[in-house]
């Protein structure tokens, strides 16, 4: 059995890397999704709606939002499931899990009590869709009990459960709010089958290509699990106890550094404990905190500069006065020269990307 063994900044180039933060910038939207196999979708745009500033953390202001919204409803190239874009090519790896959904007893009972429901709701699809789905009528034998907001919410729920499914699909946005399909209207035909160890195996291994380096034991989150399997190869660590699985193809690759502000929801830092042990960077988003226990701010932006995570950026995007209010930069480390150029550079990149004026105590001077 190979085992690799890393320093600690060749595990941080690797990760970085693979998640398309090194120099020079990528220049294709399709291929830089292709590469993360995922942008989250959040409701949260303090800055920007999350896919799209994920997106403008790699590609930089030549990334257009029209851009994913024509590869989701027009060429459909993109797939929009379980709050994440995903390239439509993934489908054969996510269509065997569909197929065996749910596994859970709480939601095969509801299916079942509600099968006239599900019948209805597809043949309403069937013939008016695409619709929202406040445009589908509530047909439920038995409502869906929550002490959450998903509580008596039948129709959306029977919507969630059926892209879950993978009978329906979401078919495109009007506004923030879904349309929803019947999946074989939206999804491509001629999909390979696998079967479901196959689609596992393959989805490790996107997985593992996309994060460069992943804990062996990585726990994930229930949309996107964090596990890797048996793909990669065995690595270890300098300094840090435990085995890793590492993409063998990153090993050893040259680096170029460069400065990216990113996304609370960036792969780069979504998982903590990974972010702790490679890059020793703290991380917590505080929207959820009063305003009076915030450390960092509102939607603090992770400050990346070469392979290290270097401080945070306190900024929010006010459409209304025309601004991109920069409150604070908060160094984790003291900045050098050049590196607080490279920061004032991405939020000038930034501001103008959003069409706004950057302001406030951390905005940079105007480019001379």
């Amino acid at each position: 059995m190979v085992e690799h063994r890393l320093d600690l900044a060749e595990a941080r180039r690797i990760a970085v890397r693979a998640q398309l933060l090194d120099a020079p910038r990528p220049t294709d939207l399709l291929a830089v999704i292709g590469q993360l196999t995922l942008l989250q979708i959040d409701p949260t745009a303090a800055v920007a709606p999350s896919a799209d500033l994920i997106a403008w953390s790699r590609l930089g202001s030549s990334y257009r939002p029209e851009q994913l919204r024509q590869a989701l409803e027009q060429s459909r190239m993109l797939i929009e499931h379980n709050a994440m874009v995903r390239p439509a090519d993934d489908l054969v790896f996510l269509l065997p899990g569909m197929r065996i959904w749910p596994s859970r007893k709480r939601e095969q009972e509801w299916l079942r009590q509600n099968d006239s429901f599900r019948r209805d709701v597809l043949e309403r699809l069937g013939g008016s869709g695409p619709l929202l789905s406040r445009d589908i009528p509530d047909t439920s034998v038995v409502a869906w009990p929550s002490t959450g907001w998903t509580n008596n919410r039948n129709v959306t729920q029977m919507l969630e459960f059926l892209m879950m499914r993978g009978e329906v699909a979401i078919a495109g946005r009007r506004g923030r709010q879904r349309l929803w399909d019947l999946a074989g209207r939206v999804y491509p035909a001629g999909t390979p089958e696998v079967t479901p160890e196959e689609a596992r195996r393959l989805r490790h291994e996107r997985r593992l290509r996309s994060l460069g380096i992943v804990r062996e034991n990585a726990v994930g989150s229930p949309s996107e699990p964090g596990e890797v399997g048996e793909a990669g190869e065995v690595a270890t660590v300098e300094g840090i106890p435990g085995t890793w699985r590492v993409d063998p193809a990153a090993i050893g690759q040259p680096f170029s550094g460069r400065t990216a502000l990113l996304s609370p929801f960036d792969r780069l830092v979504h998982d903590r404990s990974r972010l702790m042990e490679l890059f020793g960077y703290e991380y917590v988003l505080e929207m959820y905190k009063p305003k009076a226990k915030r450390r960092w701010g509102y939607f603090a932006l992770p400050v990346l500069h070469n392979d290290s995570l270097v401080g945070k950026v306190d900024a929010v995007a006010d459409r209304k006065t025309g601004t991109l209010v920069v409150h604070a930069v908060h160094e984790d480390v003291p900045f050098k020269p050049e590196t607080t150029e490279a920061v004032h550079h991405e939020l000038r990149d930034l501001a103008s990307w959003l069409q706004l004026t950057a302001t406030g105590p951390g905005a940079p001077a105007p480019a001379p």
